[in-house]
């Protein structure tokens, strides 16, 4: 293997492994912190691992093993199995996507920069360039975009199921109602944003510098002989000639509902000019459900997890102590003390790819296909050099290693920078989730 670098004594096999702290002179022991400090800066520099690839199919057992454990990871107690989706896609399942792309950037979510090419209003691009149209535009009284994005966890996205109106044959004021199923709301997350999004269209006979007033409110309570009482959410005076989608602030809305289930009666909109003259919904041109299906009104909503998620660890079989699995991947085992690597490679990444398609979820994850994990394996040789990524501690604990080995394990090698990546996936009602893992792909390994 070739040096990192002039300072980098990787490349050099560890003489002194194995050795007891008897076995070394007095002068040596003398010596031991003296070169502790020379190498203290070389120490410091940080250098990427080579990563070594190596690919090969799961086993049956083995691909059993991993859909249980990223089931688990994504928080589902199995395999979700949606209705077939229909085609062409609808606007949430576009829509979502979008935000998919935004959040990631070659699949990995590395400040999860969102990135925005082009102005255009009311297109959902079938390529992985993401418009401005395909982000959210939450009021200015809800936390701004950047920080709603990148700090949840999990976003949502929820058809409409019920859709009344009243519209021009009967007596005014006119208003159109929705309503959207979030019983499969995450436990145990907060709502942070959420919004319910709807397309306008040009239509004929509106004057173009018109203006127009467009309220929504929460139905919370509903009476039979005269008008459900109702709390506005949102509201936005756009132009009659605008075209494009239309975002309004439903987060206090989603709160109470996942408080209180059953309150869920939906939301209603209203339509009016600067006279407070009522006009229909319809003949403003907003796209209902009798719509096409890449413009029917549909709601999102972001969570964030209210507390770090404590996984409940699986029984799993206990296997014999002698016998080795052959489906063990080469990595360090809980069960296994003896050194992982025995042709003595130093600390380095390795390429460990996951395949979606592979285990045969195609049809509920939409992306992305797969990941590259990647995982830590080697030895942390002594002197640490600066290709192994070592930290102080591990370099002291490397120093004393080699005076008691009796009594101080070997600094091992492990992730030093992990990147979380973002899944979209259907679930059992078709709707739409894109959940975001922190800590699912290895960076850098180093010695610990």
């Amino acid at each position: 293997m070739a040096c990192c670098g002039v300072s980098c004594l990787c490349c050099k096999m560890n003489q002194q492994q194995g050795r007891s702290s008897s076995s070394l002179p007095p002068r040596t022991l003398l010596l031991l912190p003296l070169l502790l400090l020379l190498y203290l800066p070389l120490w410091s520099q940080q250098a990427e691992a080579v990563v070594h690839s190596s690919f090969r199919r799961l086993s049956g057992r083995e691909k059993k093993e991993m859909q249980k454990e990223i089931l688990s990871i994504l928080g589902l107690p199995g395999r979700p199995r949606p209705h077939p989706p229909l085609r062409p896609p609808s606007s949430a399942p576009l829509f979502m996507l979008d935000l998919y792309h935004a959040m990631s950037v070659d699949g990995e979510d590395d400040g999860n920069e969102i990135i925005v090419n082009g102005p255009g209003v009311g297109k959902f691009p079938g390529t992985t360039q993401v418009n401005h149209a395909a982000l959210p535009t939450l009021s200015t009284h809800t936390p701004p975009l950047g920080t709603v994005v990148s700090e949840a966890d999990t976003v949502m996205s929820f058809v409409n199921l019920v859709e009344q109106e009243r519209d021009l044959l009967q007596p005014r004021p006119y208003w159109k109602e929705f309503r959207f199923d979030l019983t499969p709301l995450p436990q145990g997350e907060t709502v942070t944003a959420a919004e319910f999004r709807i397309y306008k269209t040009l239509t004929m006979g509106q004057r173009a510098n018109r203006t127009l007033h467009i309220s929504v409110y929460e139905i919370q309570r509903e009476n039979r002989h005269r008008e459900p009482e109702l709390v506005l959410l949102d509201m936005q005076s756009v132009p009659a000639g605008q075209e494009g989608w239309l975002a309004f602030d439903v987060t206090s809305a989603s709160n109470h509902w996942l408080l209180h289930p059953r309150s869920n009666l939906g939301i209603r909109l209203y339509v009016e000019t600067e006279e407070d003259r009522s006009l229909s919904a319809g003949w403003i041109g907003l796209v209902g459900r009798r719509g096409p299906r890449s413009k029917q009104p549909f709601m999102v909503t972001f969570f964030r997890e209210s507390q770090v998620p404590c996984r409940p660890p699986r029984a799993v079989k206990p296997h014999p102590r002698k016998k080795k699995l052959k489906y063990d991947l080469p990595v360090p085992s809980i069960h296994n003390r003896s050194p992982a690597n025995n042709g003595g490679q130093p600390c380095k990444k390795h390429e460990l790819y996951v395949s979606f398609s592979d285990l045969g979820w195609k049809d509920w994850v939409l992306a992305p296909t797969g990941y590259s994990a990647y995982y830590c394996d080697g030895e942390c040789f002594y002197p640490l050099g600066s290709c192994m990524n070592a930290t102080n501690h591990a370099l002291i604990q490397q120093v004393v290693h080699l005076l008691k080995p009796d009594e101080v394990p070997k600094a091992c090698c492990a992730p030093t920078k992990l990147s979380p990546i973002s899944v979209l996936f259907y679930d059992d009602n078709n709707n739409v989730i894109l959940k975001k893992h922190r800590n699912m792909v290895v960076k850098t390994c180093g010695c610990l």
